[in-house]
């Protein structure tokens, strides 16, 4: 039996992480900061709840060492505050151009 092709999601520009297993989470989120990036989206949102502070802390210290953000913060209140950060992105870079022959 072949196994079921993966489901392709769009991007858009919040995750929420309430689905996944938390042994899942510091993956998917790389993943999604990436797809985002290369998306064009210059700021995302993580949505991790309130809870503990378990999965916000994973969150967290993800993005301090990620190369792709130049920074995060809560959300303001109207997009989930402290249960959800706000993550701004490196510009994606634009695709190589061939340069002029040399003279």
């Amino acid at each position: 039996m072949e196994s079921p092709e993966p489901v392709r999601i769009p991007v858009e520009d919040a995750l929420d992480l309430h689905a996944f297993a938390p042994k899942d989470v510091a993956s998917i989120v790389d993943e999604y900061l990436r797809e985002a990036q290369r998306a064009g989206f210059r700021e995302v949102r993580l949505i991790h709840g309130r809870g503990s502070g378990t999965q916000r802390a994973t969150v967290r210290a993800l993005l301090a060492r990620h190369g792709l953000v130049t920074g995060f913060a809560d959300a303001p209140p109207d997009r989930g505050g402290w249960g959800a950060t706000v993550v701004t992105l490196r510009p994606a870079r634009a695709p190589a151009q061939g340069l002029p022959p040399a003279r």
